[in-house]
């Protein structure tokens, strides 16, 4: 980094958040290489909690919501994570970059002030958006390291097109984004950095796709309607949190691990907290493979196939939740092993505690019960009870949120 740009940077840091919109300036778009170990990240994370009337129990929305002045303090967020994408940072340690352009014209030259242009930047950004818009992507979106995406304030979509790949990068929040209606893209050339761009191939068409990422960490974003999935997480992704979501009119909505066969799965950790699962949804909420997946204070109120599916031997940890099932009594269970005979799955780690089970909902549980050590890697934050989900899921989805008040 030349030393003019670090002075910027660093004055930047140690000054006061902008407090109003005009005063979120785009920065200085000469790239810059920053890197941050796993303690450096995880030393700047303190966590806060405001103690008003507004708090609900919800860990993350206590820890920034009830401050009205939200939009002077946008970066507060990223301490505010729970479980195991908590160490996502992604722009905080950046300048604010603002999209002012809902084109997307050129995905190999994006113009300056576009969402594309921001997020392939080499440096770490925070991303906000000076106005209402819908995004239509000509191809992926293909995101750089040590970014956010915040749409607070404003009534943002990425929707029509092809959506967000998130694929071999690190430290990436996405806040506040309505996601739907994704197509294919592909058999094109894309810009994945200020100095590569390259042929990709046919996208599967999912909202948001992770494709050997970490530290990824989606809050509060409205998902439906897509080609493929809503979040596929596959190819050795890991420490990911998904939470404050709201799904709806999908398929198949959540794919965790590529195939029975990858075995680089096996390391995966997923926090699942405090999402809507809504309606017309029929399966995968999620569908695990290999690793470790913790499904905390969630409220699933639809179903048509099941909601919680896996193969190749995850460990889901269910806590907390409250499953509603359908009227068709052949869709009541909450699980469905794929793929393997009953004197296989049987050995799976598959609990369910605390859980609240409507409508005749069950879930059928596996493996070694408390006993198994496998649960270990699938924890990480402990749930409130299920008779709170209701209050703990209520703003679910992309909030409206106006400067002045409260989020």
């Amino acid at each position: 980094m030349h030393a003019a740009n670090m002075s910027a940077l660093q004055l930047h840091r140690d000054a006061p958040l902008a407090t109003s919109q005009a005063q979120l300036k785009t920065r200085s778009h000469k790239p810059n290489n920053h890197s941050y170990s796993k303690r450096q990240q995880r030393a700047h994370k303190p966590t806060h909690y405001l103690a008003t009337s507004c708090a609900t129990g919800n860990t993350i929305d206590d820890c920034w919501r009830c401050d009205p002045y939200w939009q002077a303090n946008r970066k507060r967020l990223a301490d505010c994570a729970i479980g195991f994408g908590r160490d996502a940072i992604g722009g905080k340690h950046g300048q604010f970059y603002v999209v002012t352009d809902a084109d997307d014209d050129n995905p190999v030259t994006p113009r300056q002030g576009t969402l594309r242009h921001a997020v392939i930047q080499s440096e770490p950004l925070w991303i906000v958006f000076a106005s209402d818009m819908t995004i239509r992507l000509k191809e992926e979106l293909i995101m750089n390291s040590y970014k956010t995406i915040d749409g607070r304030g404003h009534d943002v979509h990425i929707a029509g097109g092809p959506c967000i790949t998130i694929q071999y990068v690190s430290n990436i929040i996405i806040h506040g984004i309505h996601v739907h209606d994704c197509k294919q893209g592909g058999n094109a050339l894309v810009r994945s950095s200020p100095t590569h761009y390259g042929w990709r191939t046919i996208s599967d068409g999912d909202g948001i796709s992770l494709f050997g990422a970490s530290h990824v960490w989606i809050d509060h974003c409205s998902l439906s309607r897509c080609t493929d999935g809503l979040i596929d997480a596959i190819m050795g992704s890991t420490a990911i949190t998904i939470s404050n979501s709201y799904f709806s009119n999908h398929d198949k909505v959540m794919l965790l691990g590529h195939s029975d066969a990858y075995v680089a799965d096996k390391t995966m950790q997923v926090t699942i907290a405090f999402n809507h699962f809504g309606e017309g949804l029929v399966q995968r909420m999620p569908r695990c493979r290999h690793g470790f997946f913790e499904v905390v204070n969630n409220d699933y109120t639809h179903w048509e196939m099941y909601a919680i599916g896996g193969s190749a031997a995850p460990t889901i940890n269910s806590k907390g939740n409250r499953y509603t099932a359908p009227a068709n009594r052949f869709a009541k269970s909450v699980t469905m092993r794929i793929g393997a005979p009953e004197g296989e799955w049987e050995r799976w780690d598959w609990r369910s505690e605390g859980d609240m089970f409507v409508n005749g909902a069950y879930f059928t549980p596996s493996g070694a019960g408390g006993m198994s050590t496998n649960y270990e890697k699938a924890a990480s934050i402990g749930p409130k009870s299920s008779s709170l989900v209701s209050i703990l899921t209520a703003n679910a989805g992309v909030l409206s949120c106006k400067g002045g008040s409260a989020c």
